[in-house]
């Protein structure tokens, strides 16, 4: 029996916090659940194939074996940086935050209902206690004043910055052009565009609000708690704006 030094117990503690960091992010969604399963039921099958000596078999699973552990990765790979999104709002929480003023949200919503009339496409993110700094630091910087003007001027199409996302914060313009992590909701419309998935996928990993609208029908959308909504009205999205940013 060997002898239990410190060493020896510090190596354990490593491996029980290793081992449990993997089953959370293994059990954190449903879809990892499911590819793991099959992955394990792969490796559950190879044991049957060499307990039981199968020769055309275990030539297979050698095969098989060698390069499964690379296939999992590459499969998980979204799902691993949804875990680093997630991982980041729980550190990125503020308690001190101040929404928009009314005469922000009129703009907000003159400048959607605009490029809803003209289709043309627009994503724009309300921040609220979950900070977006990692995001908008990867965009350009702006933190100018809300203004429908410049809103329009974003989206409009060929300009630079017109495919990312434009993040306000109260009543400032913090970026524009900003980036996320698309979502893999198996569950959204299988004709759903970057940008709606986009903005669901922001709304997966933060408390804001994103408005969504589309290039193609002028359709306006919000992404809230991992929601897409999309309205009926035009009307409706003060309704939103009020209810969000008070």
């Amino acid at each position: 029996m060997p002898e239990i030094t410190f060493k020896l117990i510090i190596e354990f503690y490593l491996l029980f916090i290793f081992a449990l960091f993997v089953f959370r992010f293994v059990t954190s969604s449903k879809r990892l659940i499911a590819i793991t399963t099959v992955f394990a039921f792969i490796y559950l099958l190879s044991v049957f194939v060499y307990m039981l000596e199968l020769p055309i078999l275990i030539v297979f699973f050698d095969y098989v074996l060698y390069w499964i552990p690379l296939v999992y990765v590459i499969v998980i790979v979204p799902d691993m940086r949804l875990a680093i999104d997630l991982a980041w709002k729980k550190q990125t929480k503020k308690d001190d935050f101040e929404m928009g003023s009314d005469q922000t949200k009129l703009q907000i919503y003159d400048a959607v209902v605009h490029l809803s009339n003209q289709k043309t496409g627009a994503l724009i993110t309300i921040e609220k206690h979950n900070t977006l700094d990692q995001y908008s630091e990867r965009a350009v910087l702006l933190h100018s004043k809300v203004s429908k003007e410049i809103l329009i001027n974003i989206f409009t199409p060929l300009t630079p910055l017109h495919d990312g996302a434009v993040i306000i914060r109260g009543d400032e313009i913090v970026c524009a052009g900003a980036y996320y992590v698309l979502s893999e909701n198996e569950k959204v419309e299988s004709t759903m565009g970057s940008r709606h998935r986009a903005g669901l996928g922001i709304s997966e990993v933060t408390d804001s609000l994103t408005i969504v609208v589309s290039e193609e029908t002028g359709s306006i959308s919000i992404a809230i708690e991992g929601i897409l909504v999309r309205l009926s009205e035009k009307e409706k999205l003060m309704d939103y704006l009020n209810t969000f940013m008070k």
